[in-house]
């Protein structure tokens, strides 16, 4: 598995959800350590994300041509 689909597959999604976890943790308001710590989730979430989304995919071949 190269860099390039890893990313595609499990580094993109990650860092969605690490933003997501963090408005949640934001949200909550029973977990002190959660709340204290969702902003910092959600950033660090952001920057992965646009991380992330700069790498290349990895060049798939059209659907229509067989040759």
């Amino acid at each position: 598995m190269t860099f390039r689909a890893l990313n595609q597959k499990y580094l993109e999604p990650a860092s969605q959800y690490l933003m997501i976890l963090g408005i949640v943790a934001l949200c909550q308001p029973w977990n002190l350590f959660l709340h204290r710590y969702g902003m910092t989730m959600t950033l660090v979430g952001l920057i992965a994300f646009m991380v992330t989304t700069k790498i290349p995919r990895d060049a798939q071949p059209d659907e229509g041509s067989h040759s």
